[in-house]
């Protein structure tokens, strides 16, 4: 009953969009998962095939990470100069082109790569900012799980489908990167999203757009850090699944469908977010964000320990996933709760950077792994860095998220508390 309601929710919306909110992003990240995971396991196939060396590979993908780190960075200069809707324009367009690069095929889907890193980016800054805007805190949970609830058919669907295509013609998953890129288009200007609010704008006037001033800004806040090395790791430990499972199969004679059947298998726990919300919700952030990171790094060692029994590894890493899901629920939430208004477009752009600083990091931490170690040594290390996460996440505040009613009932116990 409750697919129901959300499919008739979204066939209202379709027919006629209301004022941007908590359905409206919600359907344009559907869309964006779309066109995300459809390559999400063709990209790291293609370019091994195009490079034919993991290490090559990792090289291309740090370089990729370092240019779509500046372009997030860039992103708050542009809306400067430009309406917020025409930069994100910009951004979905860049789709359409890596679209076209793929179809090319062959090494010119390194330039497909650069123009999808670049989209985005482009794309997750304005979103980001558009939902600082529109959305108030108390319904950043809610949003989270919807978002990954309908964005679940295209990370789960996506990956299988998109290397099932392949042996048809290997460009005919930038195919559908095209369509889903158009209808992405078609929503955002239906909806007639505007540039910013309009005390936003007044705040605007004073801030610096300049990418050296913001950033001052957001390491006085360590919070902020801190929120923003929860979400680091979390996109790592999905960079190392997502680009390596595929390379560890192939070279242990799995087969090139097994990354995108593990690809699909976890993003089928995009299902639960909703139950993971409400499990959440019965406890706290800090216990989420903590449970995530402990028992994704266990899984992600455990699969380096048993990479002489392949199949073992890949089911490891897959149960790990489970717990990164869990992450996408609650690991930015201590992030997006602690965004003053004012710094919204800012801190958007620097909450994004989490994606391409993890497209840096997690090749650079391969590439180095890799001239002592075999591909499963690169999960090892993984699950390093996810536990260091978990010893952070230890000093987040207990109460992090949990109502303000609640919270005053909470500290009235601990003061009437004889003991």
């Amino acid at each position: 009953m409750a697919m129901r309601a959300h499919l008739m929710s979204i066939i209202r919306f379709l027919h006629r969009p209301p004022a941007p909110g908590v359905l409206g992003f919600a359907v344009i990240a559907g869309f964006e998962a779309v066109v995300r995971g459809i390559v999400l396991a063709v990209y790291p196939l293609v370019m091994y095939r195009a490079w034919g060396d993991a290490v090559v590979v990792s090289k291309w993908y740090f370089g990729v990470g370092v240019f779509s780190l500046l372009t997030a960075l860039t992103v708050p200069m542009l809306t400067r100069y430009l309406p917020r809707r025409w930069v994100y324009t910009l951004g979905l367009s860049l789709y359409l082109l890596s679209a076209v690069f793929g179809m090319v095929g062959g090494k010119a889907t390194t330039a497909a790569l650069v123009c999808h890193a670049m989209a985005a980016a482009t794309a997750f800054v304005c979103f980001n900012a558009y939902v600082l805007d529109h959305v108030a805190k108390p319904d950043f949970g809610r949003l989270e799980s919807l978002r990954l609830l309908y964005g679940g058919v295209g990370w789960t669907v996506g990956p299988v489908l998109g290397v099932w295509l392949m042996q048809f013609w290997s460009g005919a998953p930038f195919v559908i990167v095209a369509l889903g890129a158009m209808g992405m288009l078609g929503l955002i200007w239906r909806m007639r999203l505007g540039n910013a609010r309009v005390h936003q704008l007044a705040n605007n006037r004073k801030a610096s757009h300049n990418p050296l001033v913001f950033l001052r800004r957001f390491f006085s806040q360590p919070r902020l850090v801190a929120g923003w090395f929860f979400t680091v790791m979390r996109s790592c430990g999905w960079w190392l699944y997502i680009v390596y499972v595929g390379i560890f199969a192939v070279q242990n004679g799995l087969g090139d469908q097994v990354g995108g059947l593990a690809t699909s298998l976890a993003n089928a726990g995009l299902f639960l977010a909703p139950l993971m919300l409400r499990w959440i919700q019965r406890r706290s952030v800090r216990r989420a964000v903590r449970t995530g990171f402990l028992l994704s790094g266990i899984c992600f060692i455990l699969g380096a320990l048993v990479s002489p029994l392949p199949w073992a590894t890949v089911a490891m890493l897959v149960l790990g996933s489970v717990f990164l899901v869990l992450l996408d629920v609650c690991g930015g939430l201590p992030f997006l709760m602690s965004v003053k208004p004012s710094q919204r477009t800012e801190m958007s752009a620097v909450y994004s950077s989490f994606r391409d600083v993890s497209g840096i990091l997690s090749p650079g931490m391969a590439w180095l792994a890799l001239q002592f170690a075999p591909v499963a040594g690169v999960f090892a290390v993984g699950g390093l860095g996810l536990l260091a996460a978990w010893g952070v996440a230890g000093y987040l505040h207990p109460q992090l998220g949990v109502p303000g009613a609640q919270r005053v009932r909470a500290s009235r116990r601990v003061r009437t508390d004889p003991t």
